[in-house]
């Protein structure tokens, strides 16, 4: 049962969050992140992603006062939505509705994860650094891998439309939708498992046993797209991983409406050849089943870039803090979306504007120069030292830049 108490304030966020997202303005924003998608170049999209939230209350906003758990997590969503849409200079991906996910439950590849060591900072991020206890040094581990089998639950599903209709009520559309978009990121999976040393070493002393690996990966993902194809019914996202989704051509439903995201974090210090052997010659076949593929995250791609563009439907690369943004840019040209992202260390302790300008300006004037849609996207923002106001400086001082260039 949800109180009359908890639905009026879960509501009336509701209401205020719509007032803002379903107009004229918000709509516009959306097409310019669609042109932007499209190859036009247009001014380009801002984001903030992957903010620390527990330190950004300020004056109160962000205090919930719901007494259901569940309605509680609602009361965060609207009250984080509407503080990044009041002090942010920035786009954002806030949707005129709200998204119900169907359940899916897997059952895994039949190997997990040891945590050896869990070092943490702060007891409130949830950015921590790890050791994995390394459980696939010994062959035999690959017997105990196997394709993940999926399935449905319809009357969980039921269950949660039928919790949030009633909470909700009539303040916002609510859809519930089977899939947004894949991510693909085995190397990330395969790192915990093994260890980024030891796979790196496995690429010289043991490179059948790594493509054996990598193998299970790619059926598990085909596996798991055939799901999606059979079962569930796709509603493209506003957001690919911290970057606008917004795009035409998705026609087609199923995976043909669908981008794909994917990245190989860990192979920042692999050569090009091994790159396309270990990571590139298994990515294609998942890849092409997509309308549109994204790929990069935080590893530098300046050194792989004409490489990334045998990758087919590809329209976005990421390129992180630690690449070349001049490089990027002259190899991408107007092929694809240089996806930029600003080093986030500029607002983990104090924010300096004229920092924060100097690097949006050298990314502008590369992405100008080259002729490359782009858009900036500052993510992976672990800490702020509990001053909210180093993300808002750092949105005022790009927004002044892309006045000065784009108008």
């Amino acid at each position: 049962m949800i109180s009359e108490k908890d639905k009026s304030i879960v509501r009336e966020l509701a209401k205020q969050y719509m007032a803002i997202v379903d107009t004229d303005k918000q709509r516009a924003m959306f097409k310019r992140m669609q042109d932007s998608n499209d190859l036009k170049i247009v001014r380009p999209p801002v984001l903030l992603d992957e903010i620390p939230w527990y330190q950004m209350n300020m004056d109160g906003e962000l205090d919930c006062v719901c007494e259901d758990e569940s309605a509680r997590k609602v009361e965060y969503y609207f009250r984080t939505k509407l503080f990044y849409l009041k002090h942010f200079k920035a786009d954002n991906l806030c949707e005129p509705f709200f998204r119900v996910a169907r359940t899916v439950h897997s059952t895994g590849m039949g190997i997990e994860f040891k945590t050896a060591d869990l070092k943490r900072t702060d007891d409130k991020n949830r950015i921590v650094s790890r050791e994995y206890e390394d459980v696939l040094e010994d062959e035999s581990a690959l017997e105990l891998m196997h394709d993940p089998e999926f399935s449905l639950d319809p009357e969980k599903d039921a269950q949660n439309m039928e919790f949030y209709t009633e909470l909700l009520g009539d303040s916002i559309p609510i859809r519930q939708y089977g899939f947004g978009y894949m991510s693909h990121v085995p190397w990330d999976m395969i790192t915990r498992l093994r260890g980024v040393e030891p796979m790196l070493m496995d690429m010289y002393d043991r490179p059948e046993y790594l493509h054996k690996i990598i193998a299970k990966y790619e059926s598990a993902a085909h596996k798991q797209m055939d799901f999606v194809e059979k079962y569930l019914d796709v509603l493209c996202p506003s957001s690919l991983h911290c970057t606008p989704a917004q795009i035409s051509g998705m026609e087609g439903g199923g995976l043909k409406s669908m981008w794909l995201r994917a990245a190989a974090q860990s192979f920042g210090v692999v050569s090009p050849e091994m790159f396309k052997e270990f990571e590139l010659d298994y990515l294609y076949s998942i890849a092409e089943r997509f309308a549109y593929t994204y790929y990069g995250c935080c590893e530098p791609l300046d050194d792989k870039i004409e490489l990334l563009k045998t990758i087919p439907n590809l329209r976005k690369i990421g390129c992180s803090p630690w690449a070349n943004v001049e490089r990027c840019a002259e190899q991408i040209g107007g092929d694809c979306v240089l996806a930029r992202k600003p080093n986030p260390a500029y607002v983990a302790i104090n924010t300096d504007p004229d920092v924060i300008r100097e690097e949006t300006e050298r990314s502008v004037k590369a992405a100008l120069k080259y002729g490359c849609p782009t858009e900036l996207v500052l993510k992976d923002i672990s800490t702020v030292s509990h001053r909210p106001e180093n993300l808002i400086v750092w949105s005022e001082t790009v927004s002044d830049v892309l006045d000065k260039y784009y108008g």
